[in-house]
């Protein structure tokens, strides 16, 4: 069962509510979440990217993007 609707509401209620960017526990939980079935299906691929295009490495840590950018390149989000 895909995961996209709760992703995206984490997303708008932590994530970007209280800061516009994602921190290393963020981070963490939108994986989780993402792969809570074991997989990344195509709903949290898109949800995911269009989170993860509204940072860059200036607005996060460089863990954070390291994260961000290994999470996407083992799952194949763009």
């Amino acid at each position: 069962m895909s995961s996209s609707n709760a992703i995206m509401q984490y997303s708008f209620l932590r994530v970007f509510a209280n800061d516009n960017t994602i921190d290393d526990a963020e981070l963490g939980m939108l994986m989780r979440l993402a792969l809570r079935d074991e997989q990344v299906d195509e709903g949290e691929k898109r949800v995911l990217a269009g989170i993860f295009g509204r940072v860059s490495p200036e607005t996060v840590s460089p863990e954070v993007w390291e994260g961000i950018c290994r999470f996407k390149s083992e799952h194949g989000i763009p």
